[in-house]
């Protein structure tokens, strides 16, 4: 019976966890859908937030590469004067990577709705 109760503590706090992240992400994160963000990303600082082989295989248009792993390190050449427009696979890297950001003073931040896979507008592959 106790280990029934610490499951169901351990899973409430997974839970309560995963929604202060999502309000959280709410908070400090606009998510733009495709038109939106087509509109805005040209006078911003667009950063795509995957691995560099994932980058390489398709990218928008005009997107520095500065994957997760690499984030806190390369910080320095993100401009917090600039609104900055992220986006990965599916989303939730993009809204890790506002998460870290926000902590360090930035907050014109904007994720794109459904990640590359829902981008239907011009890319870049190598």
């Amino acid at each position: 019976m106790s280990l029934l109760y610490t499951l169901l503590i351990i899973l409430g706090a997974v839970i309560v966890f995963s929604l202060y992240n999502y309000f959280q992400q709410k908070k400090i994160l606009k998510t733009l859908n495709q038109d939106d963000f087509r509109a805005g990303y040209r006078k911003a600082q667009l950063i795509d937030v995957r691995e560099q082989k994932e980058y390489e295989g398709g990218h928008i248009l005009g997107a520095r590469n500065i994957p997760m792993s690499q984030l806190k390190m390369r910080m320095k050449e993100i401009r917090k004067d600039k609104p900055v427009y992220l986006y990965c696979q599916s989303g939730l890297r993009s809204g890790r990577a506002a998460q870290q950001l926000y902590r360090k003073g930035y907050r014109q931040l904007y994720h794109l709705q459904g990640g590359f896979k829902q981008w239907t507008g011009k890319i870049k592959s190598k």
